[in-house]
């Protein structure tokens, strides 16, 4: 399956904000968006391949539409042909195209295994479920891909529950999103509403992509 391989701290640098692409790093004061201490060199936050300019170019309509993309893009670790195809799964849905594109993005299974702190980050969530360590409503899922639906069980397997990754993503006891009951004791987790537009807090513009789509 086709997914990006490169550094990950570029793609935090190109779009000019941290995406949490790298689990423990993200959290520390190694990661490039940290404010650095006085006796460090200063962190490189500007884009990759190029200098630091006093002066940003000009940037115009489909430059802003392009970038908002390609930024919710790499927050969910997705690659251009499965983004576009979930864009038009979004636009056969009643409702708004980009409320509904956010919604189904939130409702992958890599994703609720993140939002859920089981991984450090949604790339080690979607290695977890590759690697099927995850039930879903009692049969074993694994592809990051799948959407959950309201009223969905996700559990762990058994033997999986004692795996390193998962018991030190477990102790930052991140806050679970209101549409996601979790049973920490047991690690087991129920669907209990569909996400919307309030219960994500990252920093989105999504209008910008469907005008993208829409030229």
């Amino acid at each position: 399956m086709a997914r990006y391989t490169g550094p990950r701290c570029r793609l935090c640098r190109r779009e000019g904000m941290k995406l949490f692409l790298k689990g423990e790093k993200c959290y520390t004061p190694k990661c490039p968006f940290e404010i650095p201490d006085e006796k460090k060199r200063k962190r490189r936050t500007f884009s990759p391949g190029e200098p630091p300019k006093k002066y940003r170019s000009r940037v115009t309509n489909y430059g802003v539409q392009l970038r908002e993309k390609q930024k919710v893009k790499r927050i969910y670790g997705m690659l251009e042909n499965q983004f576009k195809n979930l864009f038009k799964k979004a636009e056969r849905m009643n409702g708004v195209t980009g409320e509904n594109l956010l919604s189904l993005l939130e409702r992958r299974l890599d994703n609720v295994i993140f939002r859920l702190g089981l991984a450090m980050s949604r790339t080690q969530a979607r290695q977890l479920v590759t690697h099927g360590h995850f039930i879903v409503n009692s049969r074993k899922t694994d592809i990051p891909s799948f959407l959950v639906k309201k009223g969905d069980i996700i559990e762990i397997k058994e033997s999986s529950k004692s795996i390193n990754a998962i018991k030190a993503a477990l102790e930052k006891e991140i806050e679970i999103p209101d549409w996601i009951k979790f049973d920490r004791k047991n690690l087991k987790a129920e669907i209990i509403d569909l996400p919307k537009r309030s219960h994500i807090s990252y920093p989105i513009e999504e209008h910008l992509i469907v005008e993208l789509y829409s030229k």
